[in-house]
């Protein structure tokens, strides 16, 4: 009968597992079609956000979530009963943990800043370009976008639509590595009324052009980076057919002539 019982919370606890994966996943959906929503009221017959987002959330979800229910398993598999039901659940808890203490905070990961970047310079250009101000294409734009750029952008058209001080709202975004130029050029729009939407786009070529060479360069690294293992490898065998004989020969010569 315990056998039974601890079968069943097994099983209760792998299922309560799933249902939050589903409900996460779920949610997220939800919250990427209400930013699609709010996009779509600023610039009228707007992208939806589909199918690529959702994949992204769920992906999150699944690395989230995949820890601590392998280790929830393992404990249960290993030890077995109500012990290893325990166990689990403690190395599930632990786990867990552990990712939130490993997870870098918002804004602190300056990869996804700068993927983040040319996309976010893009949709405020086509924001102002429909009409849309600063603070309202910053807001609508972060909202819709998330991640560290949207975060930020979102603060500050929020934090300037209820008065705060335009430096103080816009500093938040020219924090971010090679956000300063945006920032500037949108806090200077949002002073002076000029109009923004080229001076934007053309922001956003020279980030997404900054990109590509960063990531040319990236390329050339991981190319060096990956030969000279290979060059490792070969080492060896150069010094014992090339280097090894000459050595072998000039210290035979010199040993035979004394």
């Amino acid at each position: 009968m315990g056998g039974f019982v601890v079968h069943r919370l097994g099983i209760a606890a792998c299922m309560a597992v799933v249902a939050l994966w589903l409900v996460s996943a779920v949610m997220a959906r939800f919250r990427t079609r209400a930013a699609g929503r709010r996009a779509a009221a600023l610039w009228g017959a707007g992208p939806r956000l589909r199918g690529p987002v959702f994949g992204s959330a769920l992906r999150g979800v699944v690395s989230a979530w995949a820890g601590p229910a392998g280790a929830l398993l393992v404990g249960w598999v290993l030890v077995g009963g109500a012990t290893g039901v325990a166990v689990g659940a403690l190395a599930a808890f632990g786990v867990r943990r552990w990712q939130a203490r490993a997870r870098p905070p918002a804004g602190a990961d300056p990869r996804e800043s700068e993927r983040q970047l040319p996309f976010a310079a893009d949709l405020l250009a086509a924001c102002l370009a429909a009409g849309a101000g600063p603070v309202e294409a910053a807001e609508v734009v972060g909202e819709s976008l998330g991640g560290p750029v949207g975060d930020r952008l979102a603060r500050a058209g929020a934090e300037l639509r209820l008065g705060g001080e335009p430096g103080s709202g816009w500093g938040r975004l020219a924090e971010i590595p090679g956000a300063r130029a945006l920032a500037e050029c949108l806090e200077r729009a949002a002073r002076t009324g000029a109009p923004a939407a080229e001076p934007v786009s053309r922001l956003a070529s020279g980030l997404r052009e900054d990109r590509a060479r960063t990531a040319g360069a990236r390329a050339q690294r991981a190319a060096v980076l990956v030969t000279a293992p290979v060059g490792l490898c070969f080492l060896p065998a150069f010094l014992a057919i090339g280097v090894a004989p000459v050595v072998i020969g000039m210290a035979s010569g010199l040993l035979s002539s004394t």
